[in-house]
């Protein structure tokens, strides 16, 4: 490689100060930094000595990202032939699922890059790291039917609304890539919602995802209406299959062992944290359980799901992981942390249960908690403070 660096070395003092490219410096520090380490040293303290930066850090999350893409791929392949009756391996159904979710993280990267480009020339600031995450999250929240159209749409709302009205990274409260699924949940709902758009298939065939069967039923128990689908329909709703994923969905969030997988290898990295995934875990047992408590005195099937079932059933898994442990629009105080992923995970079970129209409830309680994260730090900072001056008070 020291063919690129010798390459980058002779270009870069026509994008330094003075230079001819001085405006695209932006762009060229983002290429720079990306292929090699920075040799960059701080002037100043606190001076930290370590090979990871933030750009290696994103880069980790973006790699514990593929076997969801993966698995994603090989998913989309394997319900078309589910559908169609056909027989297919492992390989045909990779293929099948990289022609059709290609496309989408292909223009997601084109329009965020495109956007991430613009605002740093314009505003004169190194290009953001963080819309390589952005990026490499969004397809996975959609489903593989999506029109390429709203994926270039709802990541230019995602970066630019989300994201750089605020000033950019570091500054944005609420989760860019959420804010990119909800721009077309609620503009273009026919398009990421119901029961036609989760597998590629023939028109007017119904692919529901496990959410969908129980959400607005009522008088019965949500479990014997997974059941009775999965007699019913092609697909197999059992807790087991929607744990290893082979059931329709967004074309990441089906495979919760991956999932899994891939919260130990962020935790074990200390890239994120993991209070606010198992307080998300806990607050959604809390709730769950009361739910089932009421549900003999509702007719809502939703409140009979138990906790177990929420846990494998729509995007919990993959939004607590991914989307709820974000580092800018979280909490950062440990406390805070535990409070911040409880409450998202009794709101999702709180807007899954009493609201069928959002089942999914994941997206809206995030997206809800990143409004209040810079609150609950405030006060238990706070808290602190008080305590630690009735200590030296004493």
């Amino acid at each position: 490689m020291k063919w690129l660096r010798d390459a980058l070395d002779t270009v870069a003092p026509q994008f330094q100060k003075g230079g001819r490219l001085e405006r695209f410096a932006p762009i060229y520090e983002a290429t720079d930094t990306i292929l090699f380490s920075t040799d960059e040293r701080t002037e100043i303290g606190p001076h930290i000595k370590d090979s990871v930066d933030i750009k290696r850090v994103m880069i980790l999350v973006v790699l514990s990202l593929i076997p969801c893409y993966i698995f994603g791929a090989i998913n989309i392949g394997y319900q078309k032939a589910l559908i169609f009756n056909m027989e297919s391996n492992w390989f045909d159904n990779l293929i099948v699922g990289l022609f059709s979710i290609g496309p989408i993280i292909a223009v997601t990267f084109i329009s965020g890059a495109f956007w991430e480009l613009l605002f740093g020339v314009v505003r004169k600031h190194p290009i953001s790291e963080g819309f390589l995450v952005t990026c490499a999250l969004i397809p996975l929240t959609l489903p593989p039917s999506i029109p390429l159209w709203q994926v270039a749409v709802a990541t230019s709302f995602g970066i630019v609304i989300g994201k750089e009205i605020f000033g950019g990274v570091g500054m944005n409260i609420f989760n860019p890539a959420l804010m990119a699924r909800a721009f077309l949940y609620f503009t273009y709902p026919a398009d990421i919602s119901g029961d036609k758009v989760w597998v590629i298939s023939p028109d007017g065939f119904s692919g529901p995802t496990a959410l969908s069967i129980p959400a607005g039923q009522t008088n019965a128990n949500a479990i014997d209406l997974l059941n009775n689908a999965s007699s019913e329909l092609v697909f197999d709703f059992s807790w087991i299959n929607m744990f290893m994923g082979w059931i329709p969905g967004s074309i990441g969030e089906t495979n919760k062992w991956l999932i899994l997988l891939s919260a130990l290898f962020l935790i074990f990295l200390g890239i994120t944290n993991w209070r606010i995934m198992l307080g998300s875990v806990l607050g959604m047992t809390i709730m769950a359980l009361i739910t089932n408590l009421l549900a003999p005195y509702s007719s809502n099937a939703m409140l009979s799901i138990p906790p177990h079932y929420h846990l494998v059933m729509g995007s919990f898994m993959f939004g607590t992981v991914f989307m709820a442990t974000e580092p800018v629009t979280g909490t950062h105080t440990d406390i805070g942390r535990w409070i911040y992923g409880i409450l998202i995970g009794m709101l999702t079970v709180i807007i899954r249960s009493i609201n069928p129209a959002y089942p999914e409830g994941i997206m809206l309680a995030i997206l809800l908690m990143n409004a209040f994260a810079p609150l609950i730090d405030y006060f238990i900072v706070q808290r602190n403070i008080k305590q630690r001056l009735a200590r030296y008070a004493q």
